[in-house]
């Protein structure tokens, strides 16, 4: 009986201090439509630099406004010898695009600040090596320690399917 009455006491305790309250309603961030990891391709003057395809990442700032993206290409691109780039890039969300802006500071310690030229997202207008459909990414930059060599990254959105993996 005392085992039971203890039971009892337990089982009314922990059913009352469950919380039953609703579960919270679950948003995106304002500028998910434009974040994500992109494979792109390096182009200078329009010409295809040959060293494959690299992932880019693009995601909205701690502030989570409409106009702030941060783009980053993680440094991949130094073996190369071109420098990293991790900007907070203007975008206008209604039209998918990078705003031009001037000497954007660099994010990596060091490096050279960006200018962004250009740029604009595609929804459904890439497909993949695996022949899925997904976005298509463009952004034209040029370094202010190299002003007028302009560079581009254009590529597609990272589906996660193993065929367009690089």
């Amino acid at each position: 009986m005392k085992y039971i009455k203890y039971s009892l006491i337990l089982l009314v305790f922990a059913m009352t201090s469950c919380d039953l309250g609703s579960e919270p309603a679950l948003e995106g961030t304002k500028l998910q439509a434009m974040a994500g990891e992109w494979w792109v391709q390096l182009y200078a003057a329009g010409e295809d630099q040959g060293i494959g395809y690299h992932l880019v990442t693009t995601a909205n700032t701690a502030e989570n406004n409409e106009t702030d993206l941060i783009v980053d290409d993680h440094g991949l691109l130094e073996p190369y010898d071109y420098p990293p780039i991790k900007v907070i890039s203007k975008v206008s969300l209604a039209g998918m695009t990078f705003n031009a802006s001037t000497d954007l500071p660099n994010l990596n310690t060091g490096a050279s600040a960006v200018s962004i030229l250009e740029g604009k997202i595609i929804k459904g207008a890439a497909t993949t090596p695996g022949g899925n459909k997904t976005d298509s990414i463009y952004v034209k930059f040029e370094f202010k320690e190299v002003p007028g060599e302009q560079y581009e990254y254009a590529g597609y959105r990272r589906t996660g399917f193993r065929e367009d993996e690089h």
